[in-house]
């Protein structure tokens, strides 16, 4: 009963046509063939994406990175703003207004999450094992590591800063990118 056999041609491209029924999963027709001409799906948010290099709480693959954000994460933050930003950002400024963030009711994780965000876009990066919020206000030096060591995984070191991940990629290393062009290194 729920399989569908009987097709009917269309008069103006000579396609068949779903007229009713449900979709044979044996197929692998996309379901969207058999809805009305009209019919807009819903629009569904999932996670899709690239997962993380690595996890949110595998800060000891990164020791130093680890005890510096411990330390003084506002420093950490403005390495990954400045890289992020594209220079755009310097890390100084970065450090600042996270360091400006912390007092006034731990608010940093308002900055950070949407960095997080930032991040994720550029490299198509799954929101996941939590949200960008959940991630900075849980645990903000854990997300604070696994974006400092994504993008040290990718060769744009934040040590280094945006200038120094430039002059890098004019010396023989590999050059920078976000994308699979190189659209965002014509600055």
């Amino acid at each position: 009963m729920g399989r569908v056999t009987e097709h009917e041609e269309n008069p103006n491209n000579g396609t068949p046509v779903q007229q009713r029924g449900t979709p044979n999963q044996q197929t692998g027709v996309p379901a969207s063939q058999f809805a009305p001409p009209n019919y807009q799906q819903a629009n569904v948010n999932l996670s899709i994406g690239r997962p993380w290099s690595t996890g949110l709480f595998d800060c000891h693959e990164d020791q130093a990175n680890a005890l510096m954000t411990t330390i003084a994460p506002c420093v950490t933050f403005g390495q990954i703003t400045e890289v992020v930003d594209e220079g755009d950002m310097t890390c100084p400024l970065g450090t600042f207004m996270y360091l400006l963030m912390m007092p006034a009711l731990c608010s940093q994780w308002v900055m950070g999450s949407k960095y997080r965000e930032k991040m994720r876009r550029k490299f198509n990066l799954v929101e996941a094992p939590y949200s960008d919020c959940a991630s900075h206000l849980l645990c903000p030096c854990c997300a604070l590591c696994q974006e400092y060591r994504e993008l040290k995984i990718r060769n744009l070191d934040p040590s280094l800063g945006w200038n120094g991940i430039l002059a890098q990629g004019q010396y023989g290393s590999e050059a920078p990118t976000f994308a699979p062009t190189n659209q965002y290194m014509s600055k």
